[in-house]
């Protein structure tokens, strides 16, 4: 079984399932559900069993590794292997994808085509985290987008077109930076090749490297997503359904930090040691400016979306931080995120499916009535304020402290940054715990008891939020268990990325360089 080809499994296993979809006799759509949800169930058992066998912790390099030539004029293949920057992701793909079919019971309108673009972003989505192939990387990514943009239009709010076509827009355009930046590597130098190792390989002058990163940066921030590029996000999340949500929240936002990390970080390394410390006031301008823009929201699903973009700056922090400890929390609050952002959209979801409204004003003494969804509102949240003994403490944690801790930046300007990042950290708790007040404690709202009646949470849906908050308080109180999964991969990729910058690659100098001779050094130290 070691040359057994697992991740190509993985990736076409649900693809090829979902092509028997429509000549399965269903007349109510049950059935259907049965299927897809088996599908996922088996493709899920079959990552973890791969992981468990095929997968060394100590081993920073590419593992289950498979290569099929596919067009040999331009050495393109099929191309599929996992690190640690990409293993984590393939599992929280696989778990939160089989949770997004369990959550997708209710949806009663076409459920042979919703469950055919469920089970077709299933494996697009791994693929994105598995290919290691310029080209195929970007296929992928623009495969992937054609399943979501279908489920926002068909299955979405009264504004479902006009969130899905602002989703498609944002995301297309900003893939085309992804195509002509992997053409222009893939040409570069004397061999033409579009395997990702083969690239980092190359020597690309630091003027390539700088528009290589700016174009890069546009693309994923785009996904990620980075202010001023984000907007497409809280109306995807205002129109979409809670699957859409999970899947959008859990796993489409991690694609950019990933590729941040992979391309930006780990192919032009030298680029990076400019770019970091706009990534640092981005991720800095992310905290602060969706956190006071989500205190501000009447809409729970927007609300919530402007929560997810705030969360995702500290990505940005860590990624630029230059040591270890800070890569490694821009990572587990990818991981994090994936998990309670999940569960947060599912209890909107859950929320919606019983009140019909998802304006705070029209809400009010909820949970009276609907005990079950009171304590999984309050636990969600309490694990998206960074509570401690959940995963968002120990990610946000990992984050402050590697940034705070390290050498590539001035005193002055890490106080800066730590303070202003703590002003959104501050604001996190004060509009999650105002949002619970609004929606559970309180007086009843008599119209809405009037008109709808409040049934407290099923069994499927404990069951699906049981299955959120076990890792997010196994990592919180245990986060080794998650990190030693890619320690060895960051490590190397913070050594590659230190001696990038000749100030921290050996002994630090004591002695102090101005600006000027610190950007011809390509340090990124802000004075």
């Amino acid at each position: 079984m070691a040359n057994f080809p697992w991740l190509t499994t993985i990736i076409l296993f649900p693809i090829i399932a979902a092509l028997f979809i429509p000549i399965i006799p269903d007349k109510d759509g049950k059935t259907v559900k049965w299927y897809a949800l088996t599908i996922g169930l088996i493709n899920f058992s079959v990552i973890v069993y791969a992981f468990y066998t095929g997968y060394d912790l100590n081993n920073p390099d590419l593992q289950l590794f498979e290569s099929y030539s596919w067009i040999p004029q331009l050495d393109l293949n099929w191309s599929v292997g996992a690190d640690g920057l990409s293993m984590p992701l393939i599992l929280l793909t696989g778990f939160i994808t089989t949770l997004a079919t369990m959550a997708a019971w209710p949806v009663t309108f076409k459920p042979k085509l919703f469950y055919f673009l469920m089970l077709l972003m299933y494996g697009g989505q791994i693929a994105v985290f598995a290919v290691q192939d310029m080209l195929l990387f970007f296929l992928v990514w623009e495969l992937e987008l054609v399943p979501v943009y279908l489920i926002l239009s068909i299955w979405g709010g009264k504004r479902r077109l006009y969130a899905a076509t602002k989703f498609i827009l944002y995301t297309a355009a900003g893939s085309l930076f992804i195509l002509v930046a992997a053409l222009t590597m893939a040409f570069y130098g004397g061999n033409t090749t579009f395997d990702m190792v083969t690239i980092a390989g190359k020597d690309f002058p630091l003027k390539l490297q700088l528009l290589l990163y700016g174009g890069f940066l546009i693309a994923y921030g785009v996904k990620l997503p980075i202010f001023p590029l984000h907007t497409w996000l809280p109306d995807a999340h205002g129109e979409a359904t809670a699957p859409a949500h999970m899947l959008l929240a859990g796993i489409l936002l991690k694609m950019g930090g990933y590729a941040l990390l992979r391309m930006n970080a780990g192919m032009l390394p030298d680029a990076h040691a400019f770019f970091a410390p706009m990534l640092v006031i981005l991720g800095v301008v992310n905290i602060v400016y969706a956190a006071l823009t989500s205190f501000a929201q009447r809409n729970l699903k927007r609300k919530i979306a402007y929560s997810s973009i705030s969360h995702m700056g500290f990505v940005l922090i860590g990624i630029a931080s230059f040591t270890s400890l800070g890569t490694s929390g821009a990572m587990l609050q990818m991981i994090s995120h994936g998990l309670i952002g999940a569960s947060l959209f599912f209890m909107v979801g859950c929320t919606y499916d019983r009140t019909h409204t998802l304006m705070l004003d029209e809400m009010g003494g909820v949970g009276q009535k609907m005990k079950k969804v009171f304590a999984m509102w309050t636990t969600c949240s309490m694990a998206s304020l960074a509570l401690p003994g959940m995963s968002g403490f120990v990610a946000e944690l990992m984050v402050f402290v590697g940034f705070a801790t390290s050498d590539a930046y001035s005193s002055t300007f890490k106080v800066v940054v730590v303070l202003l990042a703590a002003v959104g950290v501050i604001l996190t708790p004060i509009y999650l715990l105002s949002m619970l007040r609004e929606m559970l404690y309180g007086p009843e709202n008599e119209e809405l008891i009037s008109h709808t009646k409040l049934i407290d949470a099923e069994p499927r849906e404990v069951f699906v939020i049981g299955c959120l908050l076990i890792p997010i308080i196994g990592i919180g109180l245990y986060p080794k268990i998650v990190t030693q999964i890619y320690d060895s991969s960051i490590n190397q990729l913070t050594a590659v990325l230190r001696d990038s910058v000749p100030t921290l690659g050996g002994e630090i100098k004591e002695v102090q360089i101005s600006l000027t001779e610190q950007i011809s050094l390509k340090a990124p130290t802000i004075k």
